[in-house]
């Protein structure tokens, strides 16, 4: 995961887009399905679906419904008009209280197995920016449509100094070749939509939300006349490796970020970053 035996010598000061803090209002997840058994599950923790604890732990309930009530399927998007999600909520990270922190982390563990490793279809509906934690949730799916536009969607965790963990790199190299994700992760590359679209990030472009829902909804329909047992076991087959690694090293997975979001130029990094945030929205 993190290089945490040498946690972070120097973490450079920088200001990707989005990975900011949120506020919350109402239901934090919105589950519909539709007469033909699909169903969308939105995300709306306003202003830009940054996952903290509360919004992780609803999507994991959420799959689960999804997978107790036999949904044909699952399109996942959101509810803000230009973000699918912004990524880790810093505000979890910094100064954090340790129990909560850890939780965080095995939430979005289990969040990942859930999506990544569903045995029903999965869709990405990417109707806005979605770096980071909103590109892992996205590659996650089995197929994404992402709304045309100035939107980027890409892990740019390297931009804050940060190493990646290594089921964000393995999902990244499940979707796209793994030299794309090789020069992508080091990089801290951002896609624009038709970048995305050329290198297999997203694999079609929509000219709006609801047809990036349609256009998911018409992937999933695609299994109709193909055995669900024979579908399910070939998805788990092809992903079987990075499931498998996490299920195996959660403890050291979970350990590592413990040790990581503890070392002290990590939190001066965040300081400056909220601070830098704070400074942007009062103006």
């Amino acid at each position: 995961m993190f290089p945490l035996r040498q946690v972070i010598a120097t973490v450079r000061y920088t200001t990707p887009a989005f990975r900011s803090m949120s506020a919350s209002t109402g239901p934090l997840i919105d589950l519909a399905v539709d007469n033909d058994g699909i169903a969308t599950l939105t995300m709306q923790r306003p202003p830009v679906n940054s996952l903290n604890l509360e919004l992780l732990d609803a999507l994991g309930k959420a799959l689960d419904d999804v997978s107790k009530n036999k949904s044909r399927g699952v399109v996942l998007t959101s509810s803000s008009p230009t973000v699918f999600s912004a990524g880790l909520d810093i505000m979890e990270m910094y100064k954090p209280d340790i129990k909560r922190v850890e939780t965080f982390w095995t939430t979005l563990q289990e969040v990942w197995l859930k999506l990544f490793g569903s045995n029903y279809p999965t869709a990405a509906a990417i109707n806005g920016h979605a770096p980071a934690g909103g590109c892992l949730l996205s590659m996650s799916c089995e197929y994404r449509a992402m709304v045309t536009g100035k939107y980027n969607i890409g892990l740019n965790e390297t931009a804050l100094g940060i190493v990646a963990p290594k089921w964000f790199m393995d999902t990244m190299c499940n979707t796209i070749s793994k030299r794309e994700a090789e020069y992508a992760l080091t990089t801290a590359r951002m896609f624009n939509t038709d970048e995305a679209l050329k290198v297999g990030l997203i694999d079609v472009l929509a000219t709006d939300k609801s047809d990036a829902v349609d256009k998911c909804k018409k992937f999933i329909k695609k299994f109709d006349k193909i055995s669900p047992i024979a579908r399910a076991l070939t998805k788990q087959k092809i992903r079987a490796e990075p499931l498998t690694w996490l299920i195996k090293n959660r403890k050291q997975d979970t350990d590592e970020f413990l040790t990581f979001v503890q070392n002290p130029k990590v939190q001066q990094s965040l300081e400056l970053y909220i601070q830098a945030l704070k400074q942007k929205s009062a103006k």
